[in-house]
């Protein structure tokens, strides 16, 4: 049987369940973009997170999406334009509700489909393209791990430097 678990430490449990499985954290920490201690903000954001749910219980979704948007960008240069800003505030919000009524065992389940013993993260792979000239190009290519593949994106037309030395970037037709 497991030890009783403080019912602020089970919400922060749940904070740190949803942003360590929040593929465009995992993916700000794997590639460097908060630096060297990118891991210890991604920590960090879970305290930050937590505390702002208990200093302002009454929080709406958008006021979530607003303050983790901020975080992101000011933490990890990273705005966050893929979908799921929404999607992970409103989990948040739903799991600071169940915390709140007293349902935690409602909240520890929340906790454990979030968390699966062999629980997937997003995919990262770097592609080098070597061009004509020597220049080298890189794309990234992300998977989420639901499995579900999107086809990649064709890369971008290659501007044309003009003779006075400006580099015009046309609309593909």
């Amino acid at each position: 049987m497991a030890a009783p678990v403080d019912p602020r430490e089970l919400f922060t449990k749940g904070v740190s369940a949803v942003l360590h499985t929040w593929p465009v954290l995992q993916i700000a920490v794997d590639n460097g973009f908060g630096g060297v201690y990118g891991q210890q903000k991604a920590d960090w954001m879970v305290d930050v997170v937590q505390q702002y749910f208990h200093d302002n219980a009454d929080l709406d979704q958008c006021e979530v999406e607003d303050f983790l948007s901020e975080l992101m960008d000011q933490e990890f240069d990273t705005v966050v334009d893929d979908g799921s800003l929404p999607q992970v505030s409103l989990r948040l919000v739903q799991m600071f509700s169940q915390w709140q009524q007293g349902a935690l065992q409602q909240l520890r389940h929340t906790i454990s489909t979030l968390t699966p013993a062999g629980s997937q993260r997003a995919k990262v792979t770097a592609q080098s393209d070597h061009e004509s000239d020597g220049e080298e190009t890189q794309a990234m290519e992300c998977e989420a791990p639901s499995g579900s593949r999107t086809p990649p994106l064709p890369p971008p037309p290659r501007p044309q430097e003009e003779e006075d030395g400006w580099t015009v970037v046309r609309k593909k037709k």
